[in-house]
């Protein structure tokens, strides 16, 4: 359930899609890019040198006016309207993959830089488990066979792998993808799961997918009834990249309360999504509105804008602690047409607490 609008990416300043279907570039490449909160505009007059700016500073001028204009667009559709919208969401959203299933881009530049838990030497820092095995989990099994674990008396994909990822909303994998490339970890096993099952299909397809690695899956996170294929407890790292905000806000709770449930003691929940006063926020017009910060797109997907602090309540009420809570207002530059964008994200990462020893 990846968002569809074509953005552009934090790193490069490139129009890239927020759905990208495989990676381009290697590991050492990656590892190269800057962190966000590098590259600083000092000068007004250089702002076509470069594709993107970090951390623009808004005057009180540009920030009342971007609340004005997000006031202006308040007044909700009718209930019914935003039932249908509710009700159909699985076939809009397969209907969006269905439509743009060769026309994603394929990079995610900054996907190792800023969540190091992805890549290969976060396994070897943290994880110090023998033989590539959990205490709890039966030994000399091959990655990725299901196998059936005598403490759960349930049997589930990845069962044997000693550092386990899941990325909630993967699209059509440009997430899954770079991590199956640049990590091999002998230990690592990547679920993936989507909101559509066409998404899901793509990924199954994509010559990259590997059983033995890494397990896709239809799911819909905004329903507390259906079952996660892995155990409570038993994930290392749970990824979410512009898929919350896709949830109607009165489901996120329960849905983030879920996900923390399936982390272990010491596992770390990485995500990034639309912040206040994003650009897509601002361009929205009169007659989409749901509710607060909450729109629906041309195509019937909606998208939600998010502050900090509403993303580290979500996050603490599920039992969760800070790593990083960080907004990232950004300068986007269309050198050749000579046009400015401001972009807003979020990023956050929260620990489940160790258990007490």
């Amino acid at each position: 359930m990846a968002a569809p609008a074509v953005v552009t990416e934090p790193s490069t300043g490139e129009n890239v899609s927020e759905s990208a279907n495989g990676p381009t570039e290697s590991f050492t490449d990656v590892q190269k890019r800057p962190q966000f909160g590098t590259r600083f505009l000092t000068d007004p007059r250089q702002v076509f040198q470069h594709n993107a700016w970090d951390n623009v500073e808004w005057s009180a001028e540009q920030e009342a006016t971007a609340q004005k204009k997000v006031q202006e667009n308040s007044q909700p559709l009718p209930a019914e309207k935003q039932e249908e919208f509710d009700s159909r969401a699985n076939e809009y959203w397969n209907d969006f993959y269905t439509i743009h299933e060769n026309r994603f881009f394929k990079d995610r530049h900054w996907l190792f830089t800023e969540f190091p838990e992805l890549a290969p030497q976060q396994k070897a820092s943290q994880d110090t488990r023998e033989e590539g095995t959990t205490d709890n989990e039966p030994k000399n099994l091959l990655n990725g066979e299901h196998v059936t674990s005598p403490h759960s008396e349930s049997t589930f994909p990845g069962a044997s792998s000693s550092y386990r990822i899941l990325e909630v909303g993967c699209g059509v994998g440009n997430t899954v993808f770079p991590i199956l490339k640049t990590n091999n970890d002998p230990g690592l096993f990547v679920y993936c799961c989507d909101f559509s099952s066409t998404a899901v299909d793509l990924v199954k397809s994509n010559p990259e997918y590997d059983q033995a690695r890494c397990h896709a899956f239809v799911h819909d996170m905004s329903e507390l009834s259906a079952e996660y294929p892995m155990p409570d407890q038993s994930l290392d790292v749970i990824v979410l990249i512009f898929v919350l905000s896709a949830l109607h806000p009165q489901k996120m709770q329960n849905a983030i309360n879920r996900l923390a449930q399936l982390l272990k003691p010491g596992g770390v929940l990485l995500m990034r999504d639309y912040g206040r006063y994003d650009m897509a926020q601002l361009r929205f017009k009169k007659g989409r509105c749901l509710s607060e910060n909450f729109y629906v797109r041309g195509d019937g997907t909606r998208v939600y804008f998010f502050t900090q602090d509403e993303l580290h309540d979500l996050f603490t009420s599920a039992g969760l602690e800070k790593v990083q809570n960080m907004v990232d207002r950004r300068l986007q530059v269309n050198r050749g047409k000579q046009l400015t964008m401001y972009r807003v994200w979020v990023q956050c990462k929260y620990r489940k607490a160790l258990a007490p020893t």
